[in-house]
């Protein structure tokens, strides 16, 4: 026992009331940066968590505006929005995104073009937008989602209005269509009022008028839960919805021109020679545009793209063709106007024509020639070595300065998206574009509107109303009226009048004009069997080489495929003595003009002027 160490009691209470002071002080400091933290929080900070805490609880949410309607110059509704429902998810609110929509496929029919969509348009989107996965849900469908709600966070059904064009591919070509957003177009617009919008217009009308038609965004306040759904509105500011727009397209015309290619393809443009406006704009074949507003699958836009077809293609604004024959009135008028040639000058026809001093022969379509022939007997006939004649004399530069008065060579600026400017060859264009001298067999050509001479169907159609007006010159314009959100009626859109074509004298574009009449009412007239026991029709057959014949070589239809035949043009106007419609059809490969294109503008003009068939209600 006495080897044992004795404890030091009062060291060891010493230490121990160290220890406890020590304790308390540190229980002490870390009460005090507690309580100054509630203080802080409750007092210092208060209205800053107010807010957070405000922010959780209310949210903004942006209404985006109804499209605007478009209608035809009768009230046809070409273009109208469809309530439809999607099935949607926020990535953001998804525990398991792929498990999700895995499950999802098990309770709707989800294709994988349709998951493909939704992952791409979610390398667009935040985290916490809403996408669609499935678009255009049945009622059923609907139904079955809704009982199943509660077992998949972060995926709802929401309703909207989505884009639908009643005639399909038969507008498709003069509206264009919407489709979604995408990051180019991101780059461009005003992306608060787009806040909301998922679509824009793409071509057509729907492009060009994009700013009426969309409208201007809104914004409501919301209170949401804590899984984030919406319990009531605070607040709201509407939405302001687009402008209808009334087109002077007439819907019925439209769909008797489509039928009246039958299954040929091509393209037709009407216009009234009074003021411009465009009364059908028909390319054929054409595509059902509702298939690109919610996405075309991939394989469906594969085919449309790749089809021999190009029913993608716009011809009426964008198919460049050699104008053929229909050109010859308006080098006929450059011959006149200019004192070149006089109404009855007259040069021999034999069959072909010979430049001075050179071997070469430029054939006219007629083997034995037309004889001695006049002005208006070459345009009646379509007498070729007349105009190459009269192009000789004239040269490139007068005639290119006088066709180019009539639009030829540059866009008409229509009021739809996509237009090009064909193509009025020229000296300096050639130096320019192939680095090589003008020749003066290519004026020959040009006289006959062939070689590098390109013209759109748009162009001859607003060519030949130029010249059916007696010179003069309106823009070409689809849009008639608009009528704003707050307006009761629609206000029209006045014609856009551009400098007339001089006239040096009113009796050579007479003298031109008759003879357009002949090519109906002559007996020898190449389109004499549309004539018309009630109104009087003046016009000018064409037809088009795709390929060059060689100077021995005989052009012989049945040997040569579909898609090398000549091109069938007609241009006409109507009535003569005021005419209210002036029509140019191109019939692709279609042959001869006054055969295949010329029946297919009388019935255009029989509908427009004798009302023989009333509109789609």
């Amino acid at each position: 026992m006495s080897g044992l160490p004795l404890k030091d009691y009062s060291r060891e209470g010493r230490l121990f009331k160290q220890r406890v002071t020590q304790a308390a002080v540190a229980v002490a400091l870390l009460c005090g940066a507690l309580g100054f933290r509630f203080f802080s929080l409750q007092v210092l900070e208060h209205e800053h968590y107010i807010t957070l805490s405000r922010d959780n609880r209310v949210k903004l949410q942006p209404l985006p505006p109804t499209r605007g309607l478009i209608f035809d110059r009768n009230g046809v509704l070409l273009a109208q929005n469809l309530p439809t429902h999607s099935l949607e998810i926020t990535p953001e609110l998804v525990p398991d995104l792929e498990r999700t929509i895995e499950r999802l496929a098990q309770l709707l029919p989800i294709q994988e073009e349709d998951i493909a969509r939704f992952h791409r348009l979610r390398q667009q989107r935040r985290r916490f937008d809403s996408i669609p996965l499935r678009v255009r849900l049945t009622p059923r469908e609907v139904a079955r989602f809704s009982v199943n709600r509660h077992l998949f966070p972060g995926a709802d059904i929401q309703a909207k209005l989505l884009r639908n064009y009643p005639m399909g591919a038969d507008t498709a070509h003069v509206l264009g269509y919407v489709g979604r957003i995408n990051e180019r177009e991101l780059q461009t617009i005003d992306v608060s009022n787009y806040a909301g919008s998922t679509h824009i217009g793409k071509n057509g009308v729907e492009r060009y008028y994009e700013s009426r038609l969309h409208g201007t965004v809104g914004v409501q306040q919301v209170e949401v839960n804590v899984l984030g759904r919406v319990i009531r509105v605070l607040e709201e500011q509407p939405p302001i919805p687009g402008s209808d727009l009334y087109l002077s397209i007439d819907a019925g015309l439209q769909k008797e021109a489509l039928e009246a290619f039958g299954e040929e393809s091509g393209a037709a443009v009407a216009i009234d020679p009074q003021n411009g406006e465009v009364l059908a704009l028909v390319s054929k074949p054409g595509y059902d545009p509702n298939l690109f507003v919610e996405g075309i699958p991939l394989k469906t836009y594969r085919a449309l793209q790749h089809s021999p077809d190009k029913p993608l293609f716009n011809r009426a604004l964008r198919g460049s063709y050699p104008p053929g024959s229909t050109i010859k009135p308006f080098v006929g008028l450059a011959g006149l106007e200019t004192g070149t040639v006089g109404a009855t000058h007259r040069k021999y026809c034999p069959g072909f024509y010979r430049l001075p001093n050179h071997s070469h022969r430029y054939r006219d379509w007629k083997k034995t020639g037309h004889g001695s022939t006049d002005l208006s007997k070459a345009i009646v006939q379509s007498c070729d070595v007349y105009f190459y004649d009269l192009a000789y004399q004239l040269g490139i530069d007068r005639m290119h300065d006088y066709l180019g008065q009539f639009g030829f060579g540059k866009p008409t600026e229509v009021d739809i998206s996509g237009e090009l400017g064909g193509l009025l060859p020229s000296r300096e264009w050639k130096q320019r574009s192939r680095r090589a001298p003008w020749y003066p067999g290519e004026t020959l050509i040009v006289g006959i509107g062939q070689g590098y001479f390109l013209a759109t169907p748009l162009q001859l159609a607003h060519a030949t109303a130029v010249l059916a007006s007696g010179g003069k010159r309106f823009t070409p314009q689809v849009a008639a009226a608009e009528r704003g959100p707050l307006q009761a009626a629609p206000l029209a859109v006045p014609p856009a009048m551009q400098p007339p074509v001089p006239v040096a004298e009113a009796e050579h574009w007479r003298d031109v004009i008759d003879a357009m009449v002949g090519v109906i009412e002559a007996p020898r007239g190449t389109a004499r069997h549309i004539r018309s026991d009630a109104y009087r029709i003046g016009g000018k057959t064409g037809t088009a080489q795709v390929f060059t014949v060689g100077q021995d070589e005989e052009y012989e239809v049945e040997k040569i495929a579909k898609s090398m035949r000549d091109h069938a043009l007609f241009v006409a106007f109507a009535p003569v003595d005021k005419p209210r419609i002036a029509v140019a059809v191109v019939v692709e490969n279609g042959g001869h003009g006054g055969a295949v294109a010329a029946p297919i503008a009388k019935v255009m003009m029989d509908y427009y002027l004798l009302e023989t068939a009333v509109p789609d209600a």
